[in-house]
């Protein structure tokens, strides 16, 4: 990783790359194969990253989407046909839960240090 990246982007990066099986694994449960090619797309651009770019942000921001159940409950997206499938008593279900809360709290710690906001939690996937 490149040491000009700020403590909070290095963070990130390496929460993402610690657990790049468990978030890949994650988003197809919850986004299915969109949401898979996403996600390695992401991990790929961010294993040469200098920065955050503004695709690396926005798959962020859509991963950070698909673990949090953004788009469930809408009757025509994938996410609630594939939320419907799941058991929430599943153990994998608590450990979807902890990705989210790690990658959220490390998206908001890299906005804390910024003069201005790196992440729009609110942008469309």
């Amino acid at each position: 990783m490149n040491t000009k990246l700020s403590p909070a982007t290095r963070a990130l990066l390496e929460f993402l790359f610690a657990h790049d099986e468990a978030l890949q694994n994650a988003a197809l449960l919850l986004g299915g194969a969109p949401a898979l090619r996403r996600v390695q797309s992401l991990l790929d651009s961010l294993s040469r990253a200098r920065h955050l770019t503004r695709k690396v942000k926005l798959d962020l921001v859509a991963l950070y989407q698909v673990l949090s159940l953004e788009n469930v409950g809408y009757p025509d997206t994938l996410e609630t046909a594939l939320f419907a499938d799941l058991d929430p008593s599943e153990p994998m279900v608590e450990d979807i839960c902890l990705l989210t809360d790690g990658l959220r709290d490390r998206m908001e710690s890299i906005d804390k240090e910024a003069v201005i906001p790196v992440f729009d939690f609110e942008l469309a996937a």
